[in-house]
């Protein structure tokens, strides 16, 4: 499974996608370690990130947890990465998160790779509803997710701990399938 658009590629992980992983982390981490401190202490080195990419392509085959790498197609370079994780499956949703490169930000890259890959959500992972957790301070993220449809819900208190181990409220969004919508 990969989904094109423009000149980037969506795609699961897979074990070759380790060294470029690491890569990306540590030259993101400034960026990251707030938001994804478990993806930041997990991949700081060459053994630390083949025992995550190994993680995450076994949690992706038992459909427990999907993580996708979004490639520039013309170097192969991976510029972002989309969790689709938190699956309750009584209830038939899940959570996405997802992060792009300092080089990639602001350039409409992750707004079109949440468009084209919700469909999968609802297709392949046979959700129902999709959440996004954001901090009220991420406009970016607050507009990638009312860009495709996600309607605020709620404020989840006391939500998230950082990297640094502050502890924040975290703003709620969903988005229904809409074929199951009347």
């Amino acid at each position: 499974m990969q989904i094109e658009f423009e000149n980037y590629s969506i795609s699961p992980i897979q074990e070759r996608d380790a060294w470029r992983i690491c890569d990306f982390v540590v030259s993101n981490e400034d960026r990251l370690k707030d938001y994804f401190p478990k993806t930041v202490q997990q991949n700081l080195n060459p053994t630390l990130v083949q025992l995550f990419v190994a993680k995450k392509v076994k949690k992706f085959i038992a459909k427990e947890e999907f993580l996708f790498t979004i490639k520039e197609n013309t170097t192969r370079t991976i510029i972002g990465l989309i969790f689709l994780k938190e699956l309750d499956k009584e209830q038939n949703k899940g959570e996405l998160a997802y992060c792009i490169g300092y080089q990639h930000k602001g350039k409409g890259i992750m707004k079109a790779s949440i468009k084209n890959l919700v469909p999968w959500c609802f297709d392949s992972a046979k959700l129902e509803t999709l959440q996004i957790l954001v901090h009220n301070s991420n406009l970016s993220s607050i507009r990638i997710s009312e860009h495709n449809g996600f309607q605020w819900k709620q404020t989840l208190l006391k939500e998230h701990t950082t990297g640094n181990g502050e502890i924040l409220d975290m703003e709620l969004y969903e988005l229904q399938n809409p074929a199951l919508q009347s």
